[in-house]
């Protein structure tokens, strides 16, 4: 007892393990694994605590990190409510690290088992909370097992109708679990899906991404591991997956996908400015460097061709500063600048600078006479170079179309005219290769784009049709699995791409689903423009049909302890509870219950029910127990196939 006092009375001096009065436990043991210097010069301060937790090698102390983990995470040690009722319930876990290492690269607590999540809805913004529920190898049961799809419907530009069939064609919304749709999408659609992108929770603290429990990093590396590996699954050979992150989890993320994917498959990390340096940001100039970009970790399954993207230049290349002309059968040259004022192109105060494009008499002028444009380089085959410098100061010919000048090559703008925008829709310009960063994409005006307003983290129509044309062709399949406002699905649709979006929350006015209603009637917002987006198609809206996932959305939308004890006793009679918790002696420690806060309890509610029930399987589509009519049950026949 005195040697537990003794660590608690040291872990409570220090700010850092302490909040609301109380020892975070989940802080120390996650300082511990990292092996935090000040943690251990604290631990080395107590004398007892040295000894019990430091082991001396040759007058070495080497840190017992996995003793002491397991001490602290000991039930025993700091015990309070919340825990105390969960044992006299009978919902107890091992409480031990999973040790299994099965030869990965990246080690993590509870990196082999699954994480499972669920979302809620919020008013005020984007809010999704985690079950947080983590369950080992050995627990997982049926949870992955396909599952019955519900609400069918078929939406087009008159309206929702029945849906009929299940086509191969068809466009898929689905409103449900991701991780769980993944799974169930895997017999239909495995080895079928050219792209993927996901713009996930970037766990940064103050965004969706807010676990309940220990080890943040670890719980979202688990809960992307979970789902990268089952999206994998799905692409084909030659696919690839773009996923958009932030700074917080980049280096952590790409290492993951490395073991996933590998890392000979991965391609590049895009660099997009997304923001401008301004207003509050500007605050923190002397403390940090000021944050303006995202990035797109991008990586292949093992084949793959990219589609060059040329960007629309907006700058003059100053470089092109000769203009060649035949006069008399002989090449003439003449400075760019000279012939333009000299022949009324331009008037005698322009200048040739990066601005120069403003003008445009200069521009029209420059793309008639691209092949007249010239720019002077270094390579030259022998020959070429011979002529030339036989030549001096005269254009000669040392080939067909190819051009010297003082021994080195001129190149005519007419190779800098490409093809910018989007697939089906390119136009010829000046143009630059697009490369690993992207500084022309608009984030400032998307917040309204598609008739949806989620201006937290939604993306531009721009960004998207961009990675759509460069990574995908006409009617190749496209998925995103954190659909949110639906920019994915809306530029796909618009760019005849066929496309599967899955969410799991309902934004209501802002939900994917109208958007993309709006899409089918002829939207003229974001790349629709660009696209000569006229509206037709249609889409299939299909749901998880739900189990204990309906206990989970009862318990969230509790307004306080009272509404919670009337969803307890729905849950006793209807719900199906993990084999762990015993309800007898729920009700007969209630008393208890009552007093854990509102928060606890809710948490505690969700840990009672079985994860492995939380929708209906496909294996027990006709058990009468789950109510699933026969139009329901012969669209799910139709998905799935023969099993």
């Amino acid at each position: 007892m005195k040697f537990k006092e003794e660590l608690k009375d040291l872990l409570n001096n220090n700010k850092r393990f302490v909040s609301d009065g109380k020892i975070l436990k989940n802080k120390v043991v996650e300082l511990a694994l990292k092996l935090d210097k000040d943690l251990i010069k604290l631990l080395l301060s107590n004398e007892i605590i040295k000894e019990h937790f430091f082991i001396d090698v040759d007058e070495t102390l080497i840190f017992d990190k996995e003793k002491f983990m397991k001490f602290v995470d000991n039930k025993e040690f700091l015990p309070d409510s919340y825990t105390s009722f969960k044992n006299k319930i009978g919902l107890t876990a091992n409480g031990s690290y999973i040790s299994q290492n099965k030869e990965v690269v990246l080690v993590w607590p509870y990196k082999d088992c699954i994480l499972e999540g669920g979302q809620e809805k919020s008013d005020e913004k984007r809010k999704e909370i985690f079950h947080n529920e983590i369950l080992a190898s050995d627990e997982i049961d049926r949870l992955l097992n396909p599952k019955v799809f519900t609400k069918f419907k078929r939406i087009d530009k008159n309206g929702e109708h029945g849906v009929g069939e299940i086509k191969e064609t068809d466009n898929l919304l689905i409103r449900g679990n991701n991780l769980l749709v993944l799974h169930s999408l895997r017999k239909k659609f495995a080895g079928k899906v050219k792209l993927i992108y996901i713009d996930p929770p970037y766990n940064t603290g103050s965004d969706s991404f807010k676990y309940n429990d220990n080890f943040n990093h670890s719980t979202w590396l688990t809960f992307m591991k979970n789902r990268l590996e089952i999206a994998k699954e799905l692409l084909r050979e030659d696919g690839v997956i773009l996923v958009h992150c932030d700074y917080i989890e980049e280096a952590y993320l790409k290492i993951l996908i490395d073991e996933i994917f590998h890392r000979e498959n991965f391609i590049n990390s895009i660099a997009i400015r997304d923001s401008h340096p301004s207003g509050l940001k500007l605050s923190a100039k002397e403390k940090t460097i000021i944050k303006i970009k995202s990035s797109v970790l991008v990586y292949k399954k093992n084949n793959l061709v990219i589609n060059p993207i040329y960007q629309r230049r907006s700058e003059w290349d100053t470089h092109f500063n000769l203009f060649v002309d035949i006069e008399n059968n002989r090449l003439m040259k003449y400075s760019l600048l000279d012939y333009v004022v000299d022949n009324g192109i331009v008037n005698k105060e322009f200048k040739l600078n990066e601005s120069s494009l403003q003008n445009k008499n200069f521009k029209e002028f420059a793309f008639i006479n691209r092949n007249k444009i010239f720019q002077s380089t270094k390579e030259i085959p022998k020959l070429g170079r011979k002529l030339s410098l036989a030549n001096k100061d005269s254009v000669v010919e040392y080939a067909k179309d190819e051009y010297a000048l003082n021994g080195r090559r001129l190149s005519p703008l007419a190779r800098s005219i490409q093809d910018v925008g989007f697939d089906g829709y390119k136009v010829e310009d000046l143009g630059k290769l697009l490369c690993d960063f992207w500084d022309d994409v608009d984030f400032n005006n998307s917040q309204n784009e598609g008739g949806v307003s989620l201006p937290a983290g939604k993306k531009p129509e721009f960004l998207m049709a961009r990675i759509l044309t460069m990574f995908s062709n006409a009617g190749d399949l496209v998925l995103d699995y954190h659909l949110g406002s639906g920019t994915t699905c809306a530029v796909a649709h618009k760019l005849n791409r066929k496309y599967i979006g899955i969410e799991q929350m309902n934004y209501g006015k802002d939900d994917p689903v109208n958007r993309i209603k709006n899409v089918i009637k002829g939207d003229r917002t974001g790349v629709s423009i660009d696209l000569n987006w006229q509206g037709g198609g249609d889409f299939v809206y299909m749901e998880l049909a739900k189990l204990n996932e309906s206990f989970i959305n009862m318990i969230q939308d509790a307004n306080n302890k009272s509404e919670l004890l009337i969803v307890w006793d729905e849950m006793k009679i209807n719900g199906f509870l993990s084999y762990r918790v015993n309800p007898n002696l729920f009700d007969e420690n209630i008393e208890e219950f009552k007093k854990l806060s509102f928060e606890e309890q809710k948490k505690l509610l969700i840990e009672t029910l079985d994860k492995n029930d939380l929708y209906v399987n496909y294996s027990e589509i006709d058990d009468g127990i789950y109510k699933i009519d026969d139009e329901d049950k012969k669209l799910n026949r139709e998905f799935y196939g023969d099993f």
